[in-house]
């Protein structure tokens, strides 16, 4: 279930909480090789199945940590649902870290926590920590903070 914001002031009412966890995503060998595509980064790590499994560390191929991170977007629609916007900006990422590698056909999942909203005269600044889970594993793929600023009407 997500939630749903429709000004800054309720925005803000949700600074310092937990705004939950997704469901699980699996990322497929196809999902790989599309952003492979797209980024003209066809490493073999990623995009070549029979030598990552002969040669890599992980046995198998991963998914670029840009493709982890690129999915912030659609983990976020499933919590956050922001409503009465002119526009929502990307504008920071910062202290990010990739943990640990996400293997193909494992799912993951993204954990979100509204740190802080600032009213920069009437553009909300919302500072998110994100935690991207890996089934079975301890280890985050990633942890750091995103920011949005939302123009609402």
């Amino acid at each position: 279930m997500s939630i749903t914001i429709g000004s800054l002031a309720e925005l803000q009412q949700y600074e310092g909480q937990d705004l939950g966890i997704t469901p699980w995503h699996t990322i497929t060998q196809e999902q790989i090789n599309q952003f492979a595509a797209a980024t003209l980064d066809f490493q073999w790590i990623h995009t070549d199945p029979e030598r990552a499994a002969a040669e890599s560390p992980f046995g198998g191929t991963i998914a670029h940590g840009y493709l982890t991170l690129s999915l912030l977007p659609y983990f976020w629609n499933q919590l956050v649902q922001v409503e009465n916007l002119k526009m929502q900006v990307n504008y920071e990422i910062s202290e990010f870290r990739f943990n640990q590698a996400v293997l193909v056909n494992t799912p993951v999942r993204l954990h979100a926590k509204l740190l802080a909203v600032k009213d920069l005269r009437g553009i909300a600044k919302a500072n998110i920590g994100v935690t991207m889970e890996i089934e079975g594993q301890k280890k985050p793929a990633y942890t750091g903070v995103i920011t949005f600023l939302y123009h609402f009407l």
